[in-house]
C-alpha cells in the first residue's frame, strides 16, 4: 500500500511540474492583421496606441510571454502618458474642450488584464496546438497521482475512530519544509492569478475546449481558477470520505459542499454565460459577494431583463431573509459549512492543517476585531456605493465611491480572500479567512450568538481530556475547555463542521438545534464564557 502511495505522490508531482513549466513554453506576437483586428475589436481610437503596440508586439521575433507582456504593458503606458501629458497642457492653458477630447484616447483597464487579452490572440505553440495532451500531462497525472496517494488510506488507516496519532508528525503538516512549500506554492499561484494572468496565458489554452463546451467562449484565468477548484475539491473530498468514513455526518456534508460548488459555483454560471445570461451564484450571499450592489453589477443587472431582476431580488431576499432565518434554526454551519464554496474549499484542501488554528487568547482577541472590522468596511463600502449610484455623486461624507471599492476589491478581495485565505492554510490552519475575514461570516456569527437555536453540547462527566476536539478544531476555539466544564459551546465563530464530534472517542460533544431556553446559561455575562475558558487555557 505504501509503495501505491509513493508511486501515485511522484506521478501528483510530475503533473503539478508539467502544470507549472507550461507557463515558460510557446512563443506570443501578432501579424499586423491580427493586431489590425484586434484593435478594430476593442475599438481603439487612438493611432499613438496603434504605433506603440505595432512595434511591442507585430514581430517575427518568438517572444515568450514574459517578453510579449513587458513590451504590451510598457506600450499601454507610454500611449497613456502622451495623453496624460495633452490632458496637463490643456488643463493648464483652460482649454476644455481639447482637455476632455483627449480622454476618449485613453485606455483604461488593469495593465495586466490588457496584457492577458493580446497574449491570449498571440500565443503560439506546443501548448496551444495540443491543449488535449497537455490536459493529460498535467490535470489526467495530478489526478491520477492524487487519488492514488489517497486511496491506500482506506486500509492503512483501519478502524473506526480518529486520534491524534501523528498528527503533528506529519512532514507535510508539521508547518516544515514542505509545508512551507506549499504555502508558498499557494501564494504565488493566487498572485499570478489576480495580479499577472497574462503570465500563466498558457494555462487558460489547456481549459479552451472545456470552457467553449460550457459557456461558449474562451478559457480565462478566473474559469482556469473555477475548474482548477473544483478539481482540488473533488479530489480532497475523496480524502474526507475515507477518513471521515464512520461518521455519516461528515459525509453528507462533504457531498453537499461538493455539490454546491460544482453546480451552483461552477456549472451554473458558466451555462447561463452560454445563454447571454449574468453568470450569478446564487448561493453567493452579500457581503461575501462584496461587489453585488457596484454600479457595473446593478447596470448588468437591469439590462439583464427578467432574469436580472429576479438575480436582484433573490441577491437581498438571500441576505435580508434567508440567511439571519437559517442561522436562527440551524446555525451559521447550514452555510459554512454545507454551501460555502470557500469553506468548501477550506474543509477538503485545507483538512491537513486544520490542527495549526491558533486557539489562544490573543488570536481570539484579534480574530473579533478583525473580522467585524472587515464587515463594517464592506457596509460602509456599500453604503458609499449606492448613496453615488442613486445621487450621481462622486463621494459620499468625503469618501470616494471608486477609491474604497478599489481599495477593499485589492485588499480584501484579493490579498485576505484570496492570497492569505488559501496561500496561508499550510501554516495558519485552513480557515484562516472564515475566521479573521470573511464579513458574511461575522454577519452570520452575530446571528449565531444572539439568537440562534444552534449549540453544541458537552458532557463533562464523559470527558477524558484527550484534546482531540481542540487539536481538530479549525476556528481555534478550545472545545476541550468547554467539554471539561460541561458547558454548551456558543461562539460566533463556530462553523459547526462537527469534527470536533466525530474525533470524540467518548461522544461528549452533541451538535443540536434546539429551544433558545437553556442554550446560554443564566450565570454568564455577555461573552463571558469564552473569555473565562480562554484564561483557563492560557493558565494551563
Amino acid at each position: 500500500m505504501k509503495n501505491i502511495k509513493y508511486i501515485g505522490l511522484v506521478i501528483f508531482l510530475i503533473g503539478l511540474s508539467i502544470f507549472t513549466g507550461s507557463i515558460f513554453l510557446g512563443s506570443f506576437n501578432l501579424t499586423s492583421a491580427e493586431l489590425d483586428a484586434f484593435l478594430k475589436e476593442k475599438n481603439y481610437k487612438s493611432e499613438v496606441i496603434e504605433e506603440e503596440l505595432r512595434k511591442a508586439v507585430v514581430t517575427s521575433e518568438n517572444l515568450n510571454i514574459f517578453e510579449f507582456s513587458s513590451n504590451v504593458r510598457a506600450a499601454y503606458q507610454a500611449s497613456n502618458d502622451h495623453y496624460d501629458a495633452l490632458i496637463a497642457k490643456y488643463d493648464a492653458e483652460k482649454n476644455w474642450d481639447k482637455k476632455g477630447e483627449q480622454y476618449q484616447y485613453k485606455i483604461f483597464g488593469k495593465p495586466h488584464t490588457l496584457s492577458f487579452d493580446l497574449a491570449k490572440k498571440a500565443g503560439k505553440g506546443f501548448v496551444k496546438e495540443n491543449q488535449g495532451l497537455l490536459w493529460w500531462l498535467t490535470f489526467g497525472l495530478g489526478i491520477i497521482g492524487a487519488l492514488l496517494f489517497i486511496l491506500p488510506n482506506y486500509k492503512l488507516l483501519g478502524g473506526p475512530g480518529i486520534k491524534n496519532n501523528g498528527i503533528y508528525l506529519e512532514s507535510s503538516t508539521n508547518k516544515g519544509a514542505i509545508a512551507w512549500f506549499v504555502l508558498v506554492y499557494l501564494v504565488t499561484f493566487y498572485l499570478l492569478l489576480y495580479f499577472m494572468p497574462d503570465y500563466v496565458v498558457n494555462w487558460t489554452y489547456i481549459l479552451d475546449p472545456i470552457s467553449e463546451a460550457l459557456n461558449g467562449g474562451l478559457g480565462s484565468q478566473w474559469f482556469v481558477y473555477g475548474f482548477l477548484y473544483c478539481v482540488i475539491m473533488i479530489v480532497m473530498a475523496t480524502r474526507m470520505y475515507i477518513k471521515y468514513r464512520h461518521n455519516k455526518y461528515q459525509v453528507v456534508r462533504t457531498t453537499s459542499v461538493l455539490f454546491f460548488q460544482i453546480v451552483f459555483a461552477f456549472l451554473i454560471p458558466e451555462i447561463m454565460t452560454s445563454l447571454n445570461m449574468p453568470g450569478y451564484d446564487f448561493k453567493n450571499a452579500f457581503p461575501l459577494d462584496y461587489d453585488f450592489f457596484f454600479e457595473w453589477n446593478l447596470d448588468s443587472l437591469k439590462n439583464s431583463g427578467a432574469i436580472g431582476i429576479f438575480i436582484l431580488v433573490w441577491g437581498i431576499v438571500l441576505t435580508l431573509i434567508i440567511v439571519p432565518v437559517m442561522v436562527y434554526f440551524f446555525g451559521k454551519r447550514w452555510y459554512c459549512s454545507w454551501v460555502c464554496g470557500c469553506g468548501g474549499l477550506a474543509e477538503t484542501l485545507g483538512d491537513p492543517y486544520r490542527q495549526h488554528s491558533d486557539k489562544s487568547l490573543n488570536a481570539w482577541k484579534l480574530e473579533r476585531w478583525l473580522i467585524h472590522s472587515v464587515l463594517v468596511f464592506s457596509l460602509v463600502m456599500t453604503l458609499v456605493t449606492l448613496y453615488c449610484y442613486f445621487t450621481g455623486a462622486q463621494s459620499f461624507l468625503g469618501i470616494q465611491s471608486q477609491w474604497i471599492k478599489d481599495t477593499y476589491s485589492f485588499l480584501i478581495g484579493a490579498w485576505f480572500a484570496g492570497v492569505i485565505g488559501t496561500g496561508f492554510y499550510p501554516i495558519f490552519g485552513n480557515r484562516v479567512w472564515c475566521r479573521f475575514g470573511c464579513p458574511l461570516a461575522a454577519y452570520l456569527g452575530l446571528v449565531q450568538r444572539f439568537k440562534s437555536r444552534f449549540r453544541i453540547t458537552t458532557n463533562g462527566g464523559q470527558c477524558i481530556s484527550c484534546g482531540n476536539c481542540s487539536t481538530y478544531c479549525e476556528q481555534g476555539i478550545d472545545v476541550r475547555a468547554y467539554a471539561q466544564k460541561g458547558e454548551n459551546i456558543v461562539r460566533a465563530s463556530c462553523v459547526g463542521c462537527g469534527v470536533c464530534s466525530a474525533v470524540c472517542p467518548r461522544g461528549v460533544l452533541k451538535l443540536e438545534n434546539g429551544p433558545e431556553k437553556g442554550r446560554i446559561n443564566p450565570t454568564e455575562v455577555l461573552l463571558g464564557n469564552d473569555v473565562d475558558l480562554m484564561k483557563l487555557v492560557n493558565e494551563k
